[in-house]
């Protein structure tokens, strides 16, 4: 049985790749910051499942900013493969508190690269890089070669991050790899993120509890994907046989304002009705326009996405109908 710790192993993109090595029998360690409220809703249905947690689900505290944690937590588990996903994630967030930021998803991603060094593990390290990398994009589309221009406190973290793992890779020899994620989306997707603002506020302008919704740039174009399809991806890459950086995208690029006719179209409603836009939800720097080459990880991993763009709104749409109490079968298209 294979062993894998996850940080963040409670935020979107955990509780997916938790599913899937699950399904291939791994034992699951997850790496959890503790705080006055639970925050394990995306995988209460795994931990509170006996035939799992007593046997192959396991959590463990520890933070980011605290390299002695991340220590006796390698030490204890000494897991065969590590996917670090925990971060500051917000873009803009990251303008009202860079320096944290700095330190959480930048740093924090050296310091478990020097505790495999300290603990002498022979492991295989995952890091969720992001396409916010790209920014102020230099080439259209963005591949593995693309020179990083990032707009954001959020997007020079994850530079540092990402150098720091091939550093590592190339200097120690670890068997470590970058996925340069494009956005990717699902029902689990933080409320604070404006794919998934846009369905939950159309669920609750359907059900009479809301009347608009403030936006930032509209016209901001990106690479959307299906998140669970992307935790795949991350899985394949620890399974070859070297440490590699590999883009993971769908290839194709929408608006804010395609997102919003997609959804509110869904269930027969102009989104210009309902939406309007706030200069407070502005970025200082904006990146306009995403869009990945998946090239290489569809010809060295095999992966490419399943699901569509159309399909993923209307995946997130009919889930949040469903929170509202609402019958989505009733109200979509």
């Amino acid at each position: 049985m294979k062993k894998a710790l996850i940080t963040g192993i409670t935020g979107q993109d955990g509780s997916y790749l938790t599913e899937l090595l699950l399904a291939k029998e791994y034992e699951i360690h997850g790496m959890v910051r503790r705080s006055s409220s639970f925050n394990t809703g995306r995988i209460d249905h795994l931990c509170f499942d006996s035939a799992i947690k007593d046997k192959r689900l396991f959590l463990h505290y520890g933070d980011l900013g605290d390299a002695s944690a991340i220590n006796r937590i390698l030490q204890k588990v000494k897991p065969q493969e590590i996917y670090h996903l925990a971060a500051q994630s917000h873009v803009r967030v990251s303008f009202d508190i860079p320096e944290y930021t700095a330190d959480v998803t930048g740093v924090g991603t050296m310091r478990i690269l020097d505790a495999i060094r300290d603990v002498g593990l022979d492991t295989r390290f995952y890091q969720a890089s992001s396409s916010e990398m790209y920014g102020l994009v230099q080439e259209v589309p963005q591949t593995e070669k693309t020179p990083f221009y990032p707009r954001s406190p959020y997007a020079c973290a994850k530079v540092y991050a990402y150098w720091a793992t091939v550093n590592y890779r190339e200097s120690y020899g670890l068997h470590g790899s970058n996925g340069i994620l494009f956005n990717h989306e699902s029902p689990r997707r933080g409320e604070n993120f404006v794919t998934r603002k846009i369905t939950i506020a159309l669920a609750r302008i359907l059900a009479g509890k809301q009347k608009k919704l403030a936006l930032g740039n509209l016209d901001a174009k990106r690479d959307w994907g299906y998140a669970k399809d992307y935790v795949e991806a991350m899985w394949l890459m620890l399974q070859q046989p070297k440490g590699d950086d590999y883009v993971v995208a769908t290839g194709e690029t929408h608006s804010i304002r395609e997102f919003l006719d997609e959804a509110f179209g869904a269930v027969g409603r102009d989104w210009k009705e309902f939406v309007t836009q706030d200069p407070r939800f502005l970025r200082p720097a904006e990146v306009d326009l995403l869009i990945g080459d998946p090239a290489k990880a569809r010809r060295a991993l095999g992966w490419q996405p399943r699901v569509t763009f159309k399909e993923l709104v209307q995946i997130m749409v009919r889930a949040d109908l469903q929170a509202e109490g609402l019958d989505p079968d009733r109200l979509m298209k």
